[in-house]
């Protein structure tokens, strides 16, 4: 099991840069009326055909030419699953992939939220040439982050350079501790 369910948003958002998305975005819903967390990740990279949407589930099945190894998406549903919650997998050749992951969010086998904000900006600065676009909705109040609009504000100084990075670390950051008060884990 991954240590924090932020480190589930790298891994399974970087499936999506590694399937060729050029926009990848990642919605993070914490409701405690319906005491759920709910992960959705969609891209508009390759998509996966039926059957290896069946076998990504499975531990040590991965596409990446780099490992042999693959075990994102099937932590993440023994996560989910640990926690009452579920995992779906939707995905069409050549159109995408859409992953939502439920977790339990009072259950005492979820793992601490960990820092979303600073997964976010790991996943912007480490791939500058891509777009993302991330909601954070904590209790109906909603923070989103679209990084094609601050690339049209910033243009043409790659989303990587030193000073664009360091607001959009402190933008992402200020922004979901506001929703949340600093307290949510």
């Amino acid at each position: 099991m991954m240590r924090e369910l932020s480190d589930n948003i790298m891994d399974i958002a970087q499936n999506s840069i590694s399937a060729g998305a050029a926009l990848t975005e990642v919605h993070v819903k914490v409701s405690h009326a319906d005491n759920l967390i709910t992960f959705v990740f969609q891209d508009d990279g390759c998509g996966m055909s039926e059957e290896l949407v069946q076998s990504v589930i499975e531990p040590f099945t991965t596409t990446r030419k780099t490992r042999k190894v693959g075990l994102g998406l099937p932590l993440l549903k023994q996560t989910a699953e640990m926690t009452g919650g579920t995992l779906d997998i939707r995905s069409t050749v050549g159109v995408g992939t859409t992953v939502t992951a439920t977790f339990g969010l009072d259950h005492i086998d979820r793992p601490p939220m960990g820092d979303v904000a600073g997964a976010w900006f790991s996943l912007v600065v480490m791939n500058p040439e891509k777009e993302f676009l991330f909601t954070y909705d904590y209790d109906g109040q909603v923070f989103t982050f679209d990084t094609r609009e601050v690339r049209a504000a910033v243009a043409p100084i790659p989303l990587n350079q030193m000073e664009i990075s360091a607001w959009i670390q402190e933008c992402l950051q200020s922004e979901i501790n506001e929703l949340h008060g600093g307290n949510f884990t």
